[in-house]
């Protein structure tokens, strides 16, 4: 059998290129996932690119946060640990944290002062090079998180639950607090946004707005689909003024941005409640300044809250609600390509393509 393994690698902003590692050897406390399917976030283009952010992004890199895969080895520590074993069908969260620092010793492993992150902020310039899912295998770091999924679960949906449907559980429910009878206001009808209506919709909001675009036909019908109960088209109307109409002038409860846009954080002060919360997942730059009515947060009271990714407190009950199969999130998933169009892929998502509208794009890297 072939030591080799192959992997999509971005070797400097702009440029990513077909690249063979060896495969790591595995020990006690660590493992090896045969990839089955990945996907594109919205922030890989950025990733891409070279923007800059508060992450510290370092090249050569291979992206790729978003994984569903089988175990290929497993050190019999890890196994004993995660109560896994080879062949089994797992889900890897994106963030594994040091285990030292204060962040991870508070069970805080998101914000892990190392910022260890699966297709982010780790090189594969060095052994074991496998840090990101663009590729047919993604090395399991001794505190990597994975989580074992059914066999049943078709691949377009298990690839979205952690850091899509496991973020919208930790951003809206545990952290934003969303609970029966709220009206929550989400700006951005993508991908993060749809999983945020059925986060909403389970949570008991009585009012799930989702404001957009008029380009956004499909993701709206979606919307409705998972829950939301108003959609609104920002280019054809103030979104603020129809929501004040819907709430009758009490605004949201709980408003999270997904848009990606500065403009996005500035409309969400117009659109919450007094003694509301904003919700800002949105990686918007590094060093972008966003002119805030500091007023209005004053005397409106407002909590303004950052959230950056899932943890395991979010990823179980997001399992949980795929493997119901309440919602077919799988039909978010509207482009396939081969690992070797993996930087098509990405284009795609960063809307170099016009003719095209997808929602979620995922990367196959074994040929069928």
């Amino acid at each position: 059998m072939t030591r080799k393994t192959r992997s999509m690698v971005v070797e400097e902003p702009g440029r990513m290129v077909l690249r063979e590692f060896e495969r790591p050897a595995i020990g006690p406390e660590d493992g090896l996932l045969k990839v089955e399917m990945a996907g594109v976030c919205g922030s890989d283009p950025g990733m891409f690119r070279g923007k800059a952010t508060a992450l510290p992004i370092r090249y050569p890199l291979i992206l790729g946060h978003e994984v569903v895969g089988h175990i290929e080895a497993i050190g019999g520590v890890a196994a004993k640990r995660h109560r896994v074993k080879e062949g089994d069908r797992v889900i890897v969260e994106t963030a594994f944290g040091c285990g030292h620092c204060p962040a991870c010793l508070t069970g805080k492993y998101v914000q892990c002062e190392s910022s260890l992150m699966y297709g982010h902020t780790i090189s594969c310039q060095e052994p074991p090079h496998l840090w990101g899912a663009y590729g047919e295998y993604l090395y399991l770091a001794p505190r990597a998180n994975f989580h074992r999924i059914g066999d049943d679960l078709p691949a377009e949906a298990a690839v979205l639950i952690c850091a899509v449907l496991g973020n919208a559980v930790r951003w809206l429910r545990q952290v934003g607090g969303v609970s029966i009878g709220h009206t929550v206001v989400i700006e951005g009808p993508g991908l993060q946004g749809l999983a945020g209506v059925i986060v909403a919709r389970e949570s008991g909001a009585s009012r799930i707005i989702v404001t957009g675009l008029k380009r956004d036909k499909k993701r709206f019908a979606l919307a409705r689909e998972f829950g939301a109960t108003h959609c609104l088209d920002a280019e054809d109307r103030d979104p603020v003024e129809e929501v004040r109409e819907i709430t009758k002038g009490t605004m949201a409860d709980v408003v999270i941005d997904v848009t990606g846009h500065p403009e996005g954080a500035v409309k969400a002060l117009d659109l919450v409640r007094k003694g509301g919360t904003i919700l800002l997942p949105g990686i918007y730059g590094a060093g972008k300044s966003i002119p805030l009515v500091l007023d209005q947060l004053v005397f409106k009271e407002v909590k303004i809250q950052g959230v950056l990714s899932q943890n395991i407190q979010s990823v179980l009950p997001a399992i949980a609600l795929a493997e119901a199969r309440k919602y077919p999130i799988e039909m978010m998933v509207t482009h396939r390509f081969p690992l070797e169009e993996a930087e098509r892929a990405v284009r795609l998502v960063a809307g170099e393509f016009e003719a095209e509208e997808p929602i979620k794009v995922v990367i196959l890297p074994w040929k069928e």
